[in-house]
């Protein structure tokens, strides 16, 4: 009787429950936090009252136990699908993700009570609660995605502050950090998309009961893809040139003319994927259990390398920043490299000619670096400084773009057939002068990416093994290319002494180059394992 009694109890809540909301229509964060609150506690009570009864009637290993069981899961089902259907579908289907987190906390929160009866029904409402959610988050991503492209139409690619990141991040300013959170700036697109993402982890942070970090993640990934996308179609050589807009996907996009607001698009991805994205997805991380003593953003690292998940998560939004970086620098390096008119400004014929109508003594009075090589100097020079002053504590950022760049042509080199089977082939061989001005061109570069701290490994392995060729085709004119090529150091000495001058400075200025600095002895000893390979 007592079972009975409490059934056709939770039958007259559930008829009130539904008549409210009939009444209401779609029902607010408010009305969920009033109406459902109640209901719930409601129909858990009674439940946990049957159960109670049960153990009171027929005892705790009650033949009956089962019965109570399959009464029990069927009318948490109903609960949960009464609340799917009058609050939570229409929640989700607007977009709702606060109304829809607050249901499933609220009816968790009750049905988790049962566990100490011995009754576990939330992966009941789990199962059947999960794909409304889903549905919520999915709409509030495309919300993300939408309302951002749209400010991208009209965003100017200048790098601002913004208030809301100033208060989020003003009491970092005086940690060890140096206040970081005050030197990131964002473009008007990049500020929306950062404050949306925000808005969106406080409403996703209750739901990690139900499993969802991984798609949130996920789902957060493609959106901040989507977000690079639009960077990458305002980069000028990257789109179809329309004057400053082009239409693809119905998205519009304004060109980023100058080398700042370029660096500007740059700068907008590496804050959003180094920074502000990891920071808010901390809200799906469990607490972090520490002292009040240790610094917070320590704190919050160590929680990011703690979890494989967001590890993996980060790397994928680096991987996105790339993307946007690699075509960068893939447009500059291609404006270096051709004219306007689409001829090549880096030719074996450059080298060969030189042996044309040149004397060696004459060569060695004024040795300099090929134009190309000084333009690539100067743009990378210019580059620095005003990302250096853009980017303020982003020296990482700053280094890895100008080394990609650097990387870029000189890979571009190593891969073009044409200027290879030239300088290998023929029309004429590669001669001394030629073969001379090759190993200081690229000497001057690694000079000027090491002094510019972008030189990598693989940038060096790559400038050994074209200079290393080119030793070998003049080699295979019956010459020894060591007979010809001056001392290691002599290279190193012309090409700082071409990087004083192009940047106005003198020696004097300066001071004379320490023979055993750093990178004396790296570039001699990169030219001495050359010459060890070429004589081999």
């Amino acid at each position: 009787m007592a079972l009975v009694r409490t059934h056709c109890y939770l039958m007259l809540i559930t008829n009130v429950f539904s008549t409210i909301c009939k009444v209401c229509g779609h029902p607010t964060l408010h009305m969920v936090g009033h109406t459902l609150q109640p209901f719930s506690q409601l129909v858990f009570s009674a439940i946990a009252q049957a159960a109670s009864d049960s153990v009171a009637v027929f005892g705790e290993e009650s033949a009956y136990a089962s019965e109570l069981v399959m009464w029990s899961t069927k009318q948490t089902e109903d609960f949960a699908l009464l609340v799917k259907r009058h609050a939570l579908a229409s929640s989700a289907a607007a977009g709702g993700l606060r109304a829809a987190a607050e249901c499933v906390q609220i009816a968790l929160g009750h049905c988790s009570l049962l566990e100490a009866r011995g009754l576990a029904l939330c992966p009941v409402l789990l199962k059947l609660f999960r794909p409304s959610v889903e549905q919520a988050l999915e709409a509030n991503l495309k919300r993300i995605e939408e309302s951002t492209a749209a400010l991208a139409a009209a965003d100017d690619w200048v790098l601002t502050h913004s208030p809301a990141t100033t208060r989020l991040f003003g009491r970092a300013s005086n940690t060890s950090t140096g206040g970081i959170g005050f030197q990131l700036k964002l473009t008007s697109s990049a500020h929306r998309f950062n404050s949306m993402v925000q808005e969106f982890f406080e409403d996703v942070a209750p739901l990690l009961s139900m499993q969802l970090g991984g798609l949130t993640l996920d789902g957060l990934a493609q959106v901040f893809n989507s977000y690079v996308s639009l960077l990458i179609k305002a980069l000028p050589g990257s789109i179809e040139e329309d004057g400053s807009m082009e239409v693809s996907g119905n998205k519009i996009v304004r060109l980023a003319e100058t080398e700042t607001q370029q660096i500007a698009l740059l700068g907008n991805a590496a804050a959003l994927a180094d920074e502000l994205l990891p920071r808010a997805a901390l809200k799906l991380a469990p607490p972090h259990q520490a002292s009040g003593k240790e610094d917070p953003w320590k704190r919050s690292s160590e929680r990011q390398n703690r979890l494989p998940e967001q590890r993996d998560w980060r790397r994928r939004l680096q991987r996105t920043v790339e993307r946007l970086r690699d075509n960068f620098c893939r447009q500059h390096a291609l404006d270096l490299i051709f004219t306007e008119d689409g001829d090549t400004q880096l030719s074996a014929e450059m080298y060969i000619n030189l042996d044309d109508n040149t004397d060696n003594s004459d060569w060695h009075q004024d040795p300099f670096p090929s134009l190309i090589f000084q333009e690539l100097f100067a743009k990378l020079d210019r580059l620095l400084h005003i990302a250096t002053e853009m980017l303020p504590g982003r020296e990482r950022v700053i280094t890895l773009f100008l080394m990609r760049l650097t990387e870029t042509v000189i890979i571009w080199l190593s891969d073009d057939q044409t200027f290879w089977e030239d300088i290998e082939d023929g029309p004429k061989p590669l001669g001394p002068v030629g073969l001379q001005q090759f190993v200081l061109d690229m000497q001057f570069v690694i000079q000027f990416a090491s002094q510019g701290r972008y030189f990598s490994r693989h940038m060096h392995q790559v400038i050994k093994d074209i200079i290393l060729r080119a030793m070998n085709a003049f080699a295979s004119s019956g010459m020894d290319p060591n007979s010809v090529l001056p001392e290691d150091d002599w290279f190193v000495d012309v090409a700082h002494e071409a990087i004083l001058k192009l940047t106005g400075r003198s020696r004097s200025a300066n001071g004379d180059r320490e023979p055993n600095s750093p990178t004396a002895s790296v570039s001699a000893q990169s030219m001495s394992s050359v010459r060890s390979h070429g004589s081999s």
